[in-house]
């Protein structure tokens, strides 16, 4: 039975994009918001987590850098391994890998004796954790309907947006009482929780078919569609859609003719979008202190911009539904540059606070559209090792980035800096517009270079208007 199935056209592609949201995405999606949640608590413990280490005297500034720099440098490794491991072996075994390893590595940092161990364990935490934003996008972008996926994205954008603003919050009413481990205990304990009720999040139908596990694909598809049936009778869907063809590829491909557009659009998208946001969210409290500001009115105007990250992803949902993310990446890098042009020349407390709110939430916005519409970029059997190039060279970036923003710094001050930033936006914003691929409202599968070639990047292509018509349930 299975080798005849395995012959049989399973059209995954074609009959996920033409299903009602319903309880099985509402679960997916849930899984995954929750993923984001605490990978972004134990991406950003780190600020909070060294300030008591260092007044506790139980670090040193240099051991402080050395828990940032190896920090950085698993992130940078964890993304590409989890490119790797999905191609290769699947979806749901690197999705649980990472969350495993971040989770039992956290624990351990709680235990840590001294710097001389956290450190390395850092490093280890931080494999697993690059792979999140990469795994969760990723699932996302195959499981969702194309109707929804842009909407979705937003909404996972909000849980990750949230577990930014939290941390600072969780971290001045834990840290005071319990001390700085019990941060790592939280983000250990809450990641482990989620690995536990993500153990029977199914594989991706579509990368099974391309790898031509067909009858394993239709299992999963046969439930899915089930669940769907109990609400409402499924629509048709498109036997004529392009169709997927196992084959294996090599990651070469991504340096091909056909390809290496979307690789190099994909990574510029990824520095641009984590070099600028981890300035805003990293850099202004000590920019503020350069500036002569006191701590106390240093932490306060961070604060208030802090917000800018709950505030942008929620305007995520409605910018990813109506204009995509290559549009919603244009529309707010322009909005990034201009304020940041602004913002150096602002003089009143209150005009620097709301404009300094505004570009976080442009910053922030930026970022998880532009993330996660780099998966889009790819097709099904080489999008994670895609995707997963980009933001390692993105997250290899912000490891040089300090020497290079303290420099600009150090000559030009904070206009020199946010100017620096305003003019990468800009730079991102036009190739986009000029060179990028619209891949909002469109199936993965009519995405793929080698059905289409990239002579359709500023329109969708026929098939996308027909997949849109037949999407009107939505």
């Amino acid at each position: 039975m299975k080798s005849i199935q395995a012959r049989t056209p399973v059209h995954a592609g074609a009959r996920l994009d033409r299903l009602p949201i319903g309880p099985f995405h509402r679960r997916v999606l849930t899984l995954l918001g929750l993923g984001m949640f605490f990978d972004s608590f134990d991406n950003n413990l780190s600020a909070s987590v060294l300030a008591a280490m260092l007044d506790g005297k139980w670090s040193t500034l240099e051991e402080n850098s050395l828990f940032l720099s190896w920090g950085y440098f698993g992130l940078m490794l964890g993304v590409w391994f989890a490119g790797w491991l999905s191609d290769r072996y699947g979806r749901k075994i690197a999705y649980q890998f990472n969350l495993a390893v971040f989770g039992i590595m956290a624990l351990l940092a709680a235990c840590a004796p001294s710097m001389e161990w956290l450190i390395p364990i850092r490093f280890l935490m931080g494999i697993g954790m690059g792979a999140e934003y990469l795994m969760a996008y990723g699932l996302l972008a195959e499981f969702f309907p194309l109707a929804s996926r842009a909407r979705c994205l937003g909404i996972v954008a909000i849980a990750s947006g949230v577990g930014v603003f939290l941390t600072a919050l969780v971290a001045m009413a834990v840290i005071p009482t319990f001390g700085w481990r019990a941060m790592f205990v939280i983000g250990g304990v809450g990641t482990l929780w989620v690995w536990w009720l993500r153990r029977h999040l199914p594989e991706s139908p579509r990368w099974l078919e391309r790898v031509g596990r067909n009858a394993e694909a239709e299992e999963i598809l046969q439930q899915i569609e089930g669940e769907a049936a109990k609400l409402a009778p499924l629509p048709p869907y498109a036997t004529d859609a392009p169709r997927a063809t196992p084959r294996k590829v090599p990651v070469s491909i991504l340096f091909s003719r056909k390809v290496i557009g979307r690789t190099l659009i994909a990574i510029l998208v990824n520095v641009t979008c984590l070099v600028g946001a981890y300035i805003m969210s990293g850099w202004m409290p000590t920019f503020f202190l350069q500036q002569g500001m006191s701590v106390t009115k240093s932490l306060a105007f961070n604060a208030a911009m802090m917000t800018g990250w709950v505030l942008g992803p929620l305007l995520s949902v409605y910018v990813a539904d109506r204009f995509g993310p290559r549009k919603g990446v244009i529309t707010f890098g322009l909005v990034c540059a201009a304020l940041g042009a602004v913002y150096p020349f602002l003089s009143s407390p209150v005009a620097i606070a709301g404009c300094g709110t505004l570009l976080v939430a442009a910053v922030s916005l930026c970022l998880y559209l532009g993330l996660g519409g780099t998966l889009e970029l790819f097709p099904t059997e080489y999008r994670f090792r895609g995707a997963g190039l980009a933001q390692t060279v993105g997250r290899g970036c912000l490891i040089a980035s300090p020497m290079i923003i303290m420099g600009i710094f150090r000559t030009y001050g904070i206009g020199g800096v946010i100017g620096a930033v305003s003019g990468l936006y800009l730079f991102a914003a036009l190739l986009l517009a000029v060179a990028g691929v619209e891949t909002s409202k469109r199936s993965l599968e009519s995405l793929d270079p080698d059905q289409h070639g990239d002579d359709d990047r500023q329109r969708g292509s026929t098939s996308g208007q027909a997949e849109i018509a037949a999407q009107a349930n939505h």
